[in-house]
């Protein structure tokens, strides 16, 4: 099998899944049988192009002409690859634990969950490997449009206003912004194609290169850059596997994803290092690693303070970009596998608690860990890679951020890493004291939760939540011990 055809594998194989399960609406074995083999085929075909691209190789293909010098194209290469092999990894992993999760929590419209589930990672595949602006700029549109229905799942006024919310900022700044500076970058460089070195290098005057970097962070809102940010903590009122998805595999990652890749590609390192102005984003970035970890220290619905901790830690791969360096940009793919790994498995627990204990709040968890002793110990395995601290994958993103720091020679800046890292530890291990160390409150000690009027023992969740989180708990310690593959990858970037 052609690599060119591996690649295109990578789109149709989802969409293939996501016409397939509507067809056993009425059979949910064979239904979510049919999602499991999908995310694994897709896993599979983006691990088979893995030869290609360590050895030099990178596949294109032509999907259609849209402008001169602006075809819709699919290509692969190091960056596009890591987060192709994150992206569809992580779907298999959800979709073991969306299957405990909608079955425990009762959802309705489970078969339209799955099907829209497989479109959107159809779209991340196509935003991984978009192999120009304008193939990003549609796959970006698509993600978008087809995470909508998820984020709206429960059908609710709250999730409707979520959604309106989501919807609005997400398609509002990639209109009014994420065009125009594709459009604007045309009109420079008479080409959009992702190149090697970049193509705006020697093309125009600074001031047009800070406009067009200042449109791309703010038109790529998927990022999660202040103040284009509250359409994250909107959509929280979706079902915990569509959090998940939105934060650590799909929506978040595609907006950080392309605004690396833009700067590697198409502004290029060394015009963004020349360029002193664009100093303004690493600060931006800054600010929003610090302000959002103080906002998330103040919310006591845990999903919520995942997201305001989604928005921080996501800023750390655009301060990678911004510093523009090959450490940053080692750092900043790191934190893509290693926040990805951490923050699904904390998203994976807060489903396992609403579904197992019905408790939302941090101030209801406690003695929680007493009852959920797997959930509350995969939770600190999450924690900790979030916080980056060893044995966790997230200790090297940090480790290699700081070195891009230290060699930028801007201890402002890893001042703001180490302060953040400690704020994180404020807002995520209240939950592990709260679930281990904490008294309940209630008469019976924490020993049951309240449901439709009964008391019921609380206990771990249904088996294939605790087996998804097992393995991404894991993932995060695999991360540590062998980061290898991935910071090769990286390095490729720069030495082809």
């Amino acid at each position: 099998m052609t690599s060119q055809i591996l690649l295109a594998l990578t789109i149709l194989i989802p969409l293939g899944g996501a016409a397939l399960i509507p067809l056993f609406r009425n059979n949910p074995n064979v239904r979510e049988g049919v999602s499991l083999a999908t995310a694994a085929i897709l896993f599979l075909a983006n691990l088979a192009l893995i030869p290609t691209v360590t050895d030099g190789g990178r596949p294109v293909i032509e999907i259609l002409p849209f402008l001169p010098g602006a075809a819709l194209v699919l290509s692969a290469e190091p960056l596009a690859l890591l987060f192709g092999l994150v992206a569809s990894g992580l779907w298999f992993v959800t979709t073991i634990y969306a299957i405990g999760y909608m079955r425990g929590h009762g959802e309705e419209n489970q078969t339209r969950f799955y099907a829209f589930f497989a479109i959107a990672l159809a779209a991340t595949m196509a935003v991984a490997y978009s192999g120009n602006l304008m193939t990003m700029f549609v796959a970006y549109e698509a993600l978008s449009l087809s995470t909508y229905p998820l984020v709206t799942h429960a059908g609710t006024e709250a999730a409707k206003r979520g959604g309106r919310t989501y919807l609005g900022i997400l398609i509002g700044t990639s209109i009014g912004f994420f065009l125009l500076a594709i459009l604007w970058t045309w009109t420079v460089a008479g080409t959009l194609d992702f190149t090697p070195g970049g193509i705006l290098g020697g093309k125009a005057e600074t001031l047009t290169l800070l406009g067009l970097l200042a449109l791309f962070v703010f038109g790529i809102a998927k990022a999660g850059v202040m103040p284009f940010h509250r359409w994250l903590p909107a959509a929280m009122v979706a079902p915990t596997p569509v959090s998940a998805l939105l934060h650590a595999v799909a929506v978040v990652k595609a907006g950080v994803f392309a605004i690396v890749k833009i700067a590697v590609y198409i502004f290029g390192i060394d015009t963004l290092a020349e360029m002193g102005t664009s100093q303004i984003f690493m600060y931006v970035a800054a600010f929003t690693i610090l302000a959002a970890s103080i906002v998330a220290l103040r919310q006591d619905n845990l999903k919520k303070r995942l997201a305001y901790s989604t928005v921080s830690q996501l800023s750390y791969i655009v301060l990678g970009a911004m510093i523009a360096s090959s450490l940053g940009i080692v750092g900043g793919g790191m934190q893509i596998a290693a926040h990805a790994f951490g923050k699904i498995t904390l998203f994976f627990c807060a489903g396992a608690i609403i579904v197992a204990a019905h408790k939302t709040e941090v101030s209801q968890m406690a003695g929680l860990g007493k009852k959920m002793p797997l959930t509350f110990i995969f939770f600190f395995i999450g924690a900790l890679s979030i916080i980056g601290l060893p044995p966790t994958g997230g200790m090297w993103s940090k480790w290699y951020l700081a070195l891009a720091t230290l060699e930028a020679e801007n201890y402002l800046l890893l001042g703001v890493l180490m302060t953040s890292s400690l704020l994180a530890i404020g807002y995520l291990m209240p939950v592990i004291v709260q679930g281990f160390f904490a008294t309940s409150k209630d008469s019976d000690g924490g020993s049951g939760a309240e449901i439709n009027g009964a008391s019921t023992e609380i206990k771990e969740a249904p088996w294939p939540m605790l087996l998804a989180m097992g393995i991404s708990s894991a993932l995060c310690i695999i991360l540590f011990f062998i980061p290898g593959p991935v910071i090769a990858l990286m390095e490729m970037i720069f030495t082809g």
